[in-house]
């Protein structure tokens, strides 16, 4: 169905945004791997400010969940605050103001609630949406899994952080790329993924 939707989902750094959602101080005790997820999220922050991919960071119920963990390197963003679940309400002037995006990069927590209802929002306006899996995750691995296959279904790209910067860059002769390399020469962090995606479980075919 992705393809149906979204073509190839080639990516792109002059029709793309990265959208950091609610990795926030009172998740960090509850949400699984939820260090692993920041620290990919944050990598991939990296690599947007290299390539001029604009980057928009959200925060749900601020007075009771906290600020975004300092530990995403965030600095210079101005985290926008919401209630509902979905990004696209508290971003709807960023989006408006992009005619020449196509493309969402999508960071963050939870899976089955935030990250899944922005990308249903995402899609429902014609945006091709990839989820970045080692830069999602939810208190559950369960929801965590069904929430990943509900957005495939529904026409997302699932990607991991480092499939999609190689796609960002192109070539090996991108003037930004050894700074690039230094960002991914190390593996992702272990998110989980594996149990999850182990055996070709069928919720993800």
């Amino acid at each position: 169905m992705a393809a149906a939707r979204g073509g190839l989902g080639r990516v792109h750094p002059g029709s793309s945004i990265l959208f950091l959602c609610d990795m926030q101080e009172k998740f960090r005790h509850s949400i699984v791997y939820f260090p692993e997820i920041v620290s990919v999220a944050a990598r991939m922050l990296k690599v947007a400010r290299l390539l001029e991919v604009p980057a928009v960071l959200t925060e749900q119920y601020p007075q009771g969940l906290g600020p975004t963990v300092p530990e995403l390197g965030a600095n210079g963003l101005r985290p926008l605050p919401k209630t509902c679940f979905s990004m696209v309400p508290a971003l709807q002037q960023e989006l408006d103001a992009r005619a020449q995006l196509r493309s969402v990069l999508l960071c963050g927590i939870e899976a089955q609630a935030c990250i899944l209802n922005t990308a249903l929002d995402l899609l429902d306006r014609g945006l091709q949406v990839h989820v970045v899996v080692d830069a999602c995750s939810s208190r559950s691995q369960v929801d965590r899994l069904v929430a990943l296959s509900r957005m495939r279904q529904s026409g997302a790209f699932l990607t991991t952080s480092e499939g999609l910067i190689l796609q960002l860059v192109r070539d090996a002769a991108h003037p930004q790329f050894k700074e690039i390399q230094k960002i991914i020469k190390d593996p992702a962090p272990d998110s989980g993924l594996l149990g999850l995606f182990q055996g070709q479980n069928p919720l993800l075919r």
